[in-house]
């Protein structure tokens, strides 16, 4: 099991993360905050600290401005990550997210959990979809927690064709499909809410986030912090904490808080972590074959089906369907 601690290089981490991005196996990682540091390794609050306040102005960036010498690592990060990402034409993963919520679990515990699929194919075409959840029931007679799953509560599913994006909802067996504008296909998967999963493009990164390099423990790691500068990312999460594969500059996990988050009236976060990464297999380059297995996934005939145009990136749920969760 390998274990992360999170620090930002001379400033404590505040708030909330978000994005996932692909990634070779990793068992665990943990945040070195003042709150305590959840169960099996998973990742704890960061610690509200004075600096790590939402600031006055929603415009200005949440942390110091970078020294010299940070802003040309974080750079050359983004740089090496756009480079990396540039060369992948396919890419497949599992994901595990463990939800954590201290209103619906005891600390150290998760709320509940999902696992599920990731694929990509460059430069436009993705899937997210949750196969699995089960929610905290509990702790049993020895004191460990008990989790089962709840009849008709999915997770998310999502497609990205390139011309279309379509939203499955599989508790109401509907299906929104929005038609992407001409300006957006073909290039600006970006947009998703998973656009560190996708793809990586270091202009585009330093408009939609503020960007802030990390401490890592470990020299075969890279940490970095993002936070949303627009509203509608705001709305989704707070700020991103990444590992980066130093080597691959392949996002190994990820942390994710709630977009207000607060250790005492909101302490909801999400973890994520991904295994069986398969970047460029031969079997996904038979093209016809990988698309078939996602890209071309159409809503069961029984399903309503509703079309409109695109009016935003689908919403990750934190955890699972958070109007299901009673």
């Amino acid at each position: 099991m390998m274990r992360l601690n999170f620090s930002v290089i001379h400033r404590p981490f505040s708030t909330r993360a978000a994005f996932l991005a692909v990634l070779t196996g990793v068992a665990g990682f943990m945040v070195a905050t003042s709150q305590p540091v959840m169960a099996q390794g998973r990742a704890a609050a960061p610690a509200q600290t004075q600096q790590t306040a939402a600031p006055t102005n929603p415009n200005a960036a949440p942390f110091a401005p970078l020294s010299a010498a940070e802003q040309q690592r974080l750079d050359q990060i983004l740089a090496a990550w756009e480079q990396q990402s540039k060369g992948t034409k396919t890419l497949e993963c599992d994901f595990k997210r463990w939800h954590f919520d201290l209103f619906a679990a005891p600390a150290n515990v998760y709320a509940n959990k999902a696992e599920g699929v990731i694929k990509y194919a460059n430069p436009d075409k993705g899937l997210f979809q949750v196969k699995a959840v089960v929610s905290y029931d509990g702790m049993d007679e020895k004191g460990q927690p008990k989790y089962s799953a709840k009849p008709g509560l999915y997770g998310e599913h999502w497609v990205c064709t390139g011309t279309e994006l379509k939203e499955f909802d599989h508790a109401t067996k509907q299906c929104k499909i929005q038609q992407l504008p001409p300006d957006m296909q073909g290039q600006r998967i970006i947009e998703s809410p998973l656009p560190f999963v996708f793809n990586a493009d270091a202009k585009q990164i330093k408009q939609r986030y503020w960007v802030q390099p990390m401490h890592s423990p470990k020299p075969e790691l890279i940490l970095i912090a993002a936070y949303p500068k627009h509203q509608a990312d705001r709305a989704q999460y707070k700020v991103v904490q990444i590992a980066l594969d130093a080597k691959t500059f392949l996002p190994q996990a990820l942390i994710m808080y709630a977009p207000n988050f607060n250790p005492k009236t909101q302490p909801k976060w999400d973890h994520y972590e991904f295994t069986n990464v398969k970047r460029n297999s031969i079997q996904a380059s038979l093209q016809k074959f990988f698309m078939q297995s996602f890209i071309e996934q159409e809503p069961p005939s029984d399903w309503k089906v509703f079309r409109d145009n695109y009016n935003g990136p689908p919403q990750l749920a934190e955890g699972e369907n958070e109007g299901r969760r009673q």
